[in-house]
């Protein structure tokens, strides 16, 4: 999910960190609060929270001094069938997955098998930037720190939808997407990274990724419900099916989708119940439950636990929203950092197709909150969590629920005064430069590869030569501009597809762009520079 903007003093989060921490205690003891009459009451909001925001299931767990206050289900696996969600149903956790990665690799330096101020390249000598100093300079926290200089979700069509490149091709690539910002200049999320520092993971530990997970992360924790990524389900498993609005209106369940290629950006799953055991761990500093030892040291997560890279504050889409609005906000290494009515946070959001959730740690008072969602509406994450913090923190109650409403309908409103300024805009009349059949051909961009356009009837489509899922048929917009439609009605993509003739009339570069605002920002269609491929005519497709 698109991730909001704010600032930390670095000097107030190292004085925060300071303190030691916890000893571990048993993780399935029943804690002393919240009552049963604020857990009736938190149970309604949940039930509240569904219906506003047409979420199907929702899984929930709530951690307090090393001890479970709440793990359970609400609603349904799916529409339509009588499998209810509960605490064991696993879901994907998608960039809730980069705090694992993150946590692999501070074990591995532990073990002396690397140093976190190594350079990327002494572990992955062909590993390149497209800027060589860049190159030169990437140290492997760098990876985890979202502060690299590409863009928002650059490269992300390497993998999302599901692409056939492998881990290490999606890697080569990073040499051709382009580089927008300064390096460890500012702030802008990426994926593309975390599939790099899983590459170094195995560099380092002489083990796949999975292997190392299983092995030194979810066996020692008692991670029984969780997966490397949707390859690993099986039939029989208690799995959430994902849900989404087609276009953005008509909710229905969406297909699996896997990042087998850049697993360690967002490919995990798992269930709340699972969630408490890595929640506990991370709250203790490293201590796993039950007494087992611990996972890493308290020196460790104070790393990831210090602010690499700030982040500008901004003002909420709307004044209901202002409680929740926080004094600084940072990333650290695979971590999100902020406050919460004055309480330092630790926490992280996951987007994925059908499916969304936040994890979220309030060291100081020892809590943690999981919320897992089959629906694509990050509103519902937050309004859960947040009202989860207040029982916990004995804050004052605050109708979320009603926020989070008022703040989709503006985004909703905001979406279609943006479509209609793109209306306004339009010349109906007009017509394409070029016969329809000269529009047809093989175009590739330098990072991603090849887009085909064929002709389709009587018309066009459009196929990403990696990308499954990315096939479509364009409609004519304007003058040389088109929309491609996917198919797939329910990735709420469809684009702009602009054709630049040169001089003589023939085609030089096709630039793409999302026509909705509200479309994910993995669908990077702005950074693509499609160039024709001379003399290679894509097939017609009938």
């Amino acid at each position: 999910m698109p991730l909001i903007r704010l600032i930390l003093i670095a000097m107030l989060l190292t004085s925060a960190l300071g303190q030691p921490a916890r000893t571990a205690v048993p993780a399935q003891q029943a804690a002393p609060s919240p009552d049963a009459a604020q857990l009736a009451a938190f149970d309604a909001r949940v039930e509240a929270v569904r219906k506003q925001f047409d979420v199907p299931g929702i899984a929930v767990a709530i951690v307090k001094d090393g001890r479970v206050v709440l793990e359970r289900g609400y609603g349904l696996r799916e529409i339509g069938k009588p499998e209810k969600v509960d605490a064991h149903t696993m879901f994907a956790i998608a960039s809730n997955t980069k705090a694992f990665t993150a946590t692999a690799l501070q074990m591995l330096a532990e073990d002396g098998k690397l140093d976190m101020n190594d350079r990327v390249i002494d572990h992955l000598p062909w590993f390149r930037m497209s800027d060589p100093y860049i190159t030169h300079d990437m140290r492997i926290r760098d990876l985890l720190a979202h502060r690299s200089g590409l863009s928002l979700g650059a490269g992300d069509l390497l993998y999302w939808p599901t692409t056939d490149y492998t881990t290490r091709e999606v890697a080569e690539r990073l040499k051709d997407v382009p580089i927008t910002g300064q390096f460890r200049g500012q702030y802008a999320y990426d994926n593309i990274l975390f599939g790099v520092a899983q590459l170094v993971v195995e560099a380092a530990s002489g083990m796949p990724f999975k292997q190392f997970l299983q092995t030194r992360i979810f066996a020692p924790l008692g991670m029984d419900e969780t997966r490397y990524n949707a390859d690993d389900l099986v039939a029989g498993d208690n799995v959430a099916t994902g849900h989404a609005k087609q276009d953005f209106k008509d909710l229905k369940p969406v297909g699996t989708l896997t990042w087998r290629n850049v697993s360690g950006a967002g490919g995990l799953y798992s269930s709340v119940h699972d969630l408490t055991r890595w929640m506990n761990t991370q709250l203790a500093g490293g201590a796993m439950p039950d007494g087992k030892g611990r996972l890493f040291t308290a020196q460790r997560q104070r790393d990831m636990w210090t602010m690499l890279t700030p982040i500008p504050v901004s003002r909420p889409s709307v004044p209901e929203l202002l409680p929740a609005m926080p004094n600084f906000l940072g990333y650290g290494q695979g971590w999100m950092l902020s406050d919460y009515r004055g309480h330092r946070m630790v926490w992280h959001t996951g987007g994925w197709p059908g499916m969304v959730s936040r994890l979220t740690l309030v060291p100081g008072s020892d809590i943690g909150v999981v919320v897992l969602t089959n629906q694509e509406v990050g509103a519902a994450f937050n309004a859960v969590t947040y009202s989860a913090l207040d029982m916990m923190l004995d804050e004052p109650a605050h109708d979320w629920v009603d926020a989070y409403a008022k703040a989709v309908a503006k985004a909703g409103g905001d979406a279609d005064a943006d479509w209609k300024k793109h209306q306004a805009a339009r010349d109906a009349d007009s017509r394409p430069s070029l016969p329809l059949a000269r529009y047809a051909g093989t175009y590739r961009d330098p990072w991603y590869g090849d887009v085909v356009v064929s002709a389709a009837g009587k018309g066009l489509a459009m196929q990403f030569a990696h990308t499954r899922e990315l096939a479509g048929r364009l409609e004519h917009w304007q003058h040389d501009t088109f929309i491609v439609r996917w198919n797939d009605r329910a990735l709420n993509a469809d684009a702009f597809v602009s054709f630049e003739l040169d001089p003589d009339g023939k085609i030089r570069e096709v630039r793409m762009e999302p026509i909705s605002p509200l479309t994910d920002f993995s669908f990077d269609f702005q950074d693509l520079r499609l160039h024709p491929l001379d003399g290679k005519q894509a097939p017609a497709n009938h």
